[in-house]
């Protein structure tokens, strides 16, 4: 149960489970928030008690409730019929969210990652107004999902960013890179955040999830190999990396780290190794928050254009920083690479002359430096 200082009615008690429902029913509801709770065999209690200013985000009731529920001053969103998704999500994905079906044994294509990416290209989604409604409430429920994460877990000053090429196949320099980078920051302290995508991202979420095991990284990527491109066949890429997390995944103290990927490149799938995945339809929202979440510093590894693209959304934001506090540090892995295959260093270097931003960017080679760069 948590507060959140951004609901209509001002701060507001959130109510995502029946047990944290039955703890506060006898107070009465006021002014609180109840998510996507079945509450058909909570009718006696709902009647009973105050339901001033309270909302309902998709909850199910029994016939006629919830006309006494609104009649009483509550105010109540319905859930909206025919959606392979939850617009009312009350918390962040995992791996078993997003490939139920997988876990069962079944194909990629009927997860609801899957079947969510499909709806939101289908032509009738696109011209329904009730579509985009529906898919503006779930990015608004993942960003209070995510605000509630930081709130009560996440030091935002202890938060690195690692973004790196979708493409980058798994046996790839580039793919250990980002795995080793990973699993050194977050063994010495620090909530590792990506783009939640395969690639680069899939392996630093790997690497911040086996954080002071660096023997299994490499056992983990021996096993990665065999599979090492999602483009031939998602299912069987999935495949590979849940045998990987189902053996790591006995470890109560695994360190936090989050993906936020997007289903506006949906068929790039989402990589399952983020204890917390962040998924959003809409890209513009989506690229904002992930930068804006990493305030330890934002580390790019080799990419294309989506890299390229953080690159300089990132450095806008540190262009225009009123003070050296608000500046987040740049960190640029691959000398060679940044400054003759995709020159974005001499650009990035030429805007900091005369910022705040001049002292926080960085080119470096090899991972270590980059931890050397951001920690010390």
């Amino acid at each position: 149960m948590t507060s959140s200082p951004h609901s209509l009615f001002g701060p507001q008690t959130e109510i995502e489970t029946l047990d944290e429902f039955d703890a506060v029913v006898g107070a009465g509801l006021d002014e609180r928030v109840v998510q996507s709770l079945d509450l058909r065999h909570r009718s006696r209690v709902l009647r009973a008690t105050s339901v001033r200013n309270t909302l309902f985000l998709g909850c199910r009731f029994e016939p006629g409730v919830d006309d006494d529920l609104h009649d009483r001053g509550a105010l109540l969103f319905p859930r909206l019929p025919d959606l392979p998704f939850n617009p009312y999500q009350p918390r962040l994905y995992d791996a078993r969210d997003l490939y139920d079906a997988v876990y069962k044994g079944r194909r990629y294509e009927d997860s609801m990652d899957a079947r969510t990416y499909a709806w939101s290209r289908s032509p009738e989604t696109s011209d329904r107004l009730s579509s985009t409604l529906a898919a503006s409430l779930h990015d608004h429920a993942i960003t209070d999902a995510l605000d509630e994460l930081f709130r009560d877990r996440v030091d935002p000053a202890l938060t690195v960013g690692i973004m790196g090429g979708h493409a980058t196949l798994r046996g790839d320099p580039t793919y250990r890179q980002a795995a080793e980078l990973a699993e050194q920051l977050a063994s010495r302290g620090r909530t590792v955040i990506t783009g939640g995508g395969p690639g680069a991202m899939e392996a630093a979420n790997l690497g911040a999830r086996l954080a002071g095991r660096r023997g299994d990284v490499g056992r983990a990527l021996s096993a990665l190999r065999a599979v090492p491109d999602f483009r031939r066949n998602i299912t069987r890429w999935a495949d590979a990396a849940l045998m990987v997390l189902e053996s790591v995944d006995h470890r109560p103290d695994a360190p936090l780290s989050i993906g936020i990927p997007t289903w506006f490149y949906g068929h790039e799938p989402p990589n399952v190794f983020a204890t917390h995945i962040a998924k959003f339809f809409s890209n513009a929202l989506r690229e904002d928050t992930l930068l804006h979440r990493c305030r330890g510093g934002i580390v790019y590894l080799p990419g294309a254009a989506g890299t390229v693209q953080e690159i300089f959304q990132a450095a806008t934001g540190n262009f225009y920083a009123p003070t050296p506090h608000d500046v987040a540090p740049v960190v640029l892995v691959g000398v060679r690479y940044w400054t003759e295959a995709l020159p974005a260093w001499p650009l990035l270097e030429a805007l900091g002359a005369g910022h705040f931003m001049a002292a926080h960017v960085h080119l470096v080679d090899t991972p270590d430096e980059a931890v050397s760069t951001l920690i010390g």
